[in-house]
């Protein structure tokens, strides 16, 4: 089946956010007692917000703060933290005039808030490439399901399986395979072995690993 159309997710992809998130969940969730490590809030990486703050509650709940408090906390540090030091992953420019090359559609599919979406796009510069911004904060179900990758194709006016979708996270990668969606999945260095990402139809290291044969091996698998 022709290709149409490639749809990113965006924390840890076109971003190296995931640090970022993890140092604004620590610190946040220290002020209502949750003493959280980098590698324990690896946990709920590709959740979105509300569903990782829950899921710290339901460990260990707190009483003084609402969940939408710690929510809101998270979100404004990790919001000063993107104006500060945020770049683009390496390889993100390339590929996207790659894709915008082919004539695809290109679209964004997230678990983060749309606020936030579309102030990472703006900041790094890459605004102009998308036709469609998604976020999963709207959907019934967040990722591993698939809800967000169906509904960012539909946006675009193409079919899920016309579709290459690109991933950094386990939970992200099985979101876009159930969506049919051909998968490119480019795990965080310390997780690149990891055998689970091999239900990807390609893993690579870096985005700018992608070239000419990929493509082709996508449109014809």
């Amino acid at each position: 089946m022709t290709l149409k159309a490639a749809i990113f997710d965006m924390d840890g992809l076109l971003v190296d956010s995931e640090p970022l998130w993890r140092s604004s969940e620590i610190r946040s969730f220290a002020t209502v007692g949750v003493h959280l490590t980098p590698e324990v809030c690896k946990q709920t990486m590709g959740l979105r917000i509300e569903e990782a703050v829950q899921h710290w509650y339901n460990k260990f709940p707190w009483e003084g703060t609402s969940i939408e408090e710690v929510k809101k906390d998270i979100f404004d540090e990790f919001m000063k933290e993107v104006e500060a030091t945020a770049v683009p992953m390496d390889g993100v420019v390339e590929i996207l005039e790659f894709f915008k090359g082919k004539g695809l559609k290109i679209g964004l599919a997230s678990s983060s808030p749309m606020l936030l979406i579309k102030k990472i796009v703006k900041h790094l510069k890459i605004d102009s490439y998308f036709e469609i911004l998604h976020t999963a904060e709207d959907q019934k179900y967040g990722k591993p399901h698939p809800a967000v990758y169906i509904e960012t194709a539909i946006d675009l006016g193409v079919k899920p399986q016309e579709c290459i979708a690109l991933e950094d996270s386990f939970m992200g990668m099985i979101s876009a395979l159930a969506a049919r969606m051909k998968t490119i999945v480019v795990p965080e260095p310390e997780n690149f072995d990891n055998p689970k990402f091999g239900a990807s139809h390609i893993k690579l290291a870096s985005l700018k690993e992608f070239n000419e044969a990929m493509y082709e091996q996508l449109s014809v698998s």
